[in-house]
C-alpha cells in the first residue's frame, strides 16, 4: 500500500464505479459506526426533509469519526438504508452537494438499500460506516 490510508479496488476491464468505490483495502485501526440517523445530538429531529436528514446523518458520522481521531477520508464503507428510493433519486443533485460539503470528495465502498421503515418513525435515512485509521 502507498502513503494513502487505503487502496481503491476496481477490477481490470470494469468501468469506473459511479459515486462510490467497488472495493477498498486498508490497514490500521478499525472504527465501526452503528446506524446513524438524521437527528441531532439530543436525539431530536429538526426536519422531515430527506436531504436535510441525510446532511444531519453525515454530520453525525463526522462527529463520531472526530471522537475516534478519524477523518472522512478514513471511511472505507458506508451502508445506506433509505425508506423511499424515489425520494432519493429525486434529490441526487442536492444529496451529492451535501455529501461533498460534509465528507468531501472521498467515496468509499457503498451500498444503498430501500427498507420498509427504520426504528425511529421520522427517520428517512440511516447510515452505517466503517473507517480505518492508518497505522503510524
Amino acid at each position: 500500500m502507498s502513503d494513502c490510508p487505503h487502496e481503491f479496488l476496481n477490477p481490470s476491464g470494469w468501468k469506473a464505479a459511479k459515486g462510490y468505490a467497488n472495493g477498498m483495502v486498508a490497514e490500521g485501526r478499525f472504527v465501526m459506526l452503528g446506524g446513524l440517523i438524521g437527528w441531532n445530538a439530543d436525539q431530536e429531529f429538526e426536519t422531515d426533509d430527506f436531504v436535510d436528514q441525510v446532511k444531519q446523518a453525515l454530520l453525525n458520522i463526522r462527529a463520531v469519526l472526530d471522537e475516534a481521531g478519524a477523518k472522512p477520508e478514513h471511511l472505507v464503507r458506508l451502508t445506506w438504508y433509505i425508506t423511499d428510493k424515489r425520494e432519493y433519486l429525486a434529490n441526487l443533485r442536492e444529496m451529492g452537494a451535501v455529501y461533498r460539503e460534509v465528507l468531501g470528495k472521498h467515496f468509499p465502498a457503498m451500498a444503498m438499500v430501500q427498507v420498509v421503515a427504520l426504528m425511529e418513525d421520522r427517520a428517512k435515512v440511516e447510515i452505517e460506516a466503517t473507517a480505518v485509521i492508518p497505522n503510524g
